[in-house]
């Protein structure tokens, strides 16, 4: 296997030492051909600077945690293979978090939005356990899975404009979630969740940018799923003033 070697620009920042972020230069590290973003990572935190912080977990794009700016767009290191980038590359936290220190960033905001939108099913009837499951057909089942493959890795924050020039907008993966349970057939939960999500802080501060889908790396089409959640409100809307009577 050939050997390849390249430098790594990380942001590094320690609020006990630095008064802001400065970049430091790793260079000539040694690789794999066939390595991505986090392995070489790894190597200087092995071989080199014990003192790089960064978060990762299970190196196969399941846990999230890997998330990174690497030359400037929002990726999973796990998933970053060094073959498609230069002999120099930048890493840097995810934008639009604060820097807990050098590449691990504060994630409270999104932990914070993501329990506002109720990311759980509230039963339409509620049933014990003697009279068994809720009970899905795979037609219904397909109508929401797409957006059960979020794995939290918040690159669709990092990507999101709107996210960065207005903070209390509850961003992509939060209200990508709540229109999850919102179309589940086993869920009543959409009026509940609709107090919070069509508001100017929920799915009409979206301008519709499309960056969140472009770089989710589960597919899961955050952009598509905050238009739907934009169309069932409106037509909520009309049916209260219209038809005042109708149940939603």
């Amino acid at each position: 296997m050939s050997e390849r070697k390249i430098n790594l620009e990380v942001l590094r920042y320690d609020p006990d030492k630095d008064s802001e972020p400065r970049f430091q230069t790793y260079k000539a590290v040694p690789c794999q051909d066939d390595w991505v973003v986090l392995d070489a990572l790894n190597y200087v935190k092995d071989n080199t600077d014990t003192t790089l912080s960064y978060r990762w977990s299970c190196h196969m794009a399941v846990c999230g945690s890997c998330g990174m700016m690497i030359d400037g767009e929002p990726t999973l290191s796990c998933k970053a293979f060094l073959k498609d980038y230069g002999d120099t590359i930048r890493v840097e936290p995810l934008y639009h978090f604060p820097i807990e220190r050098d590449l691990v960033t504060v994630i409270d905001d999104f932990v914070e939005k993501l329990t506002k939108v109720k990311p759980f099913l509230i039963p339409k009837q509620p049933k014990s356990i003697e009279e068994g499951e809720y009970l899905q057909t795979p037609k219904q089942l397909k109508k929401f899975k797409q957006y059960t493959l979020c794995i939290n890795c918040m690159l669709c924050y990092s990507a999101c404009p709107q996210y960065g020039l207005i903070p209390d907008f509850l961003g992509p993966a939060a209200l990508s979630l709540a229109h999850r349970y919102n179309i589940d057939s086993r869920d009543g939960g959409c009026q509940e969740r609709m107090k919070v999500t069509a508001t100017n802080i929920g799915v009409w501060e979206c301008s519709f940018v499309g960056a969140c889908s472009e770089v989710c790396p589960g597919h899961v089409d955050p952009a598509s799923s905050l238009q739907q959640m934009k169309i069932a409100s409106t037509v909520d809307w009309y049916k209260k003033r219209l038809m005042p009577w109708s149940k939603s």
